[in-house]
């Protein structure tokens, strides 16, 4: 299989430049039909790829459900069939690379694409590579001319991932060979019963030698193209010959939220000075050993006063809710008007393997009366309140 690299480099310049004459004129062609101000592309793209039998159409579903997309995935092979597509070929056309650019570009100014959509067979081309790099780069364009305008939302920095699913020849004969079985039992039961739709069969999946075929095409027309973003975006390579279940937790893995990748820079910056959760939980425990030994070596009466408390009044209503795991404690102690000693009760309970939570309450009650003038004079009461949870015991139930 040739590479990039050992392709003749006047067929390659002779690609880009057929490239950016198909863009220029769908692109020209969309700003004349809807406007400028009305490009309004997806704000994320996840570009699906694979090998027959990797497993897209499978997969595309749970691809969906971990990027929260609602939209349906928009499929190449299908746009090839739509109406306008159909027209195209009515006259004696072909539907290449400016004709499927066209179509799939006014597929993604549908309002239901707005937040992001899978591509399910694209790029499959160089020429499509090309085209997609020069959409990116406009979007971005886009972005910054309205960066500080009422429309900005409207256009937004772009994520692109690119995922490629990829399974060894062997599999993908096996599993193209099972789905045109499975098909093929489909469709005759439909036949004699009626009852049902017919699904589509290929050719392919019905000869070993042309599902063999099919995957070296993909080998030499595709790969390289699906290869080539792994330089432009986030790309996800997924060995897809495992289970179901174990390609589904690679997919998850690689398409874990990144906020430094998906959200414009002005408001990452605006949150990166708030630590990450990750970042406060990896060295908690040192830090609740340093913290109570320096309560013990530095405020040790303190310390003991509290534990005291806690084993006295806490820890026998904590017993008395060992089933259900949650015990509420209301103390109006004097003790814990100190800051530290509430810090204490916390790190105290969380070194015993509880959590605690405490809320402060303030409330004026009332202490007398002058008979005189009628006032009402309060008196400060502080009560806290905490809420100690821990995991409540097992029990069988008959």
């Amino acid at each position: 299989m040739a590479e990039n690299s050992t392709r003749d480099p006047q067929l390659v310049d002779l690609e880009v430049k057929d490239a950016k004459v198909i863009f220029k004129t769908v692109w020209e062609d969309l700003e004349e039909e809807i406007g400028h101000a009305n490009l309004r592309f997806p704000k994320e793209l996840i570009l699906l790829g694979g090998a027959p039998g990797a497993g897209k159409g499978t997969h595309t579903r749970f691809i969906m459900r971990a990027r929260g997309f609602t939209c349906p995935p928009i499929v190449i092979s299908s746009l090839l069939t739509t109406p306008e597509a159909e027209r195209i070929k009515e006259r004696g056309g072909m539907v290449g690379d400016k004709e499927v650019i066209g179509i799939l570009l006014r597929k993604l100014l549908e309002p239901d694409f707005r937040d992001g959509a899978v591509l399910d067979g694209f790029p499959r081309t160089n020429v499509q590579v090309e085209c997609l790099k020069m959409l990116v780069d406009k979007i971005n364009q886009l972005h910054s001319e309205f960066a500080d305008t009422p429309l900005a939302i409207n256009f937004r920095r772009p994520t692109i991932h690119a995922m490629v699913l990829f399974v060894t020849e062997q599999t993908s004969i096996q599993r193209q060979i099972k789905r045109g079985k499975e098909i093929a039992a489909h469709n005759m039961e439909v036949r004699e019963t009626g009852v049902g739709e017919l699904q589509p069969e290929r050719s392919t999946d019905l000869s070993p030698e042309a599902a063999s075929h099919r995957y070296r095409v993909f080998k030499e027309k595709t790969w390289d193209a699906l290869k080539s973003l792994k330089e432009l975006y986030h790309y996800h390579f997924i060995n897809a010959d495992g289970p179901i279940k174990e390609v589904e937790q690679n997919i998850l893995k690689e398409l874990q939220y990144q906020s430094s990748l998906e959200l414009e820079t002005r408001t990452h910056d605006r949150l990166r000075p708030l630590p990450l959760a990750a970042e406060i939980t990896l060295h908690a425990r040192q830090e609740l050993v340093r913290r109570l030994d320096s309560y013990e070596l530095e405020h040790s009466e303190l310390f003991q006063q509290v534990v005291d408390l806690l084993q006295q009044r806490f820890i026998p209503i904590i017993r008395r809710h060992a089933l259900s795991g949650r015990a509420h404690v209301n103390s109006e102690d004097p003790i814990f008007d100190q800051p530290l000693a509430l810090a204490m009760l916390i790190d105290i309970f969380s070194e015993r393997g509880y959590h605690a939570v405490v809320d402060k309450h303030i409330r004026e009650v009332p202490e007398r009366v002058d008979l005189k003038s009628g006032k009402i004079h309060n008196r400060t009461k502080v009560i806290y309140r905490i809420q100690i949870h821990f995991k409540g015991s097992d029990i069988r139930r008959g």
